[in-house]
């Protein structure tokens, strides 16, 4: 079984910007796909020291969904990230029929998942649902 170190507490963005980094450094088929969060995901890392294995799609989820899926075709680790909202509900279509069907093996970051941030800051990127 492996052995987890506590290293203190930090935000889960930090974590997993952190886990990311350290994945694509020992695998050179871990890829990075973000939608315009590259900041808020703590993604910046791996984009600078891997910035032919980062690919920022901007505000297409579903065009994401739809790379990630080639991706897993050549080999490919895909990670993506976006806001829970949009990568569970406006691209269920791409994720059913391009990855689940076929059976990819793609990894999503889903981002401010439901409340509190619903009431608090973002009431358009959370949703319910997405918990």
């Amino acid at each position: 079984m492996t052995e987890y170190m506590n290293q203190g507490s930090k935000d889960t963005r930090s974590g997993f910007g952190e886990a990311l980094l350290e994945l694509g450094r020992q695998n050179p088929d871990v890829v990075a796909l973000c939608a315009d969060l590259t900041g808020s995901l703590k993604m910046e890392a791996f984009a600078h020291e891997f910035p032919d294995r980062f690919i920022q799609v901007g505000i297409a989820e579903a065009n994401m969904m739809g790379i990630a899926a080639g991706l897993t075709i050549g080999g490919k680790i895909p990670f993506t990230g976006t806001f829970a909202n949009f990568s569970t509900g406006r691209v269920y279509d791409q994720i059913r029929q391009s990855i689940a069907y076929s059976n990819k093996m793609s990894r999503y970051v889903l981002h401010m998942q439901a409340l509190p941030w619903e009431r608090m800051v973002l009431p358009t990127r959370s949703s319910r649902t997405s918990a």
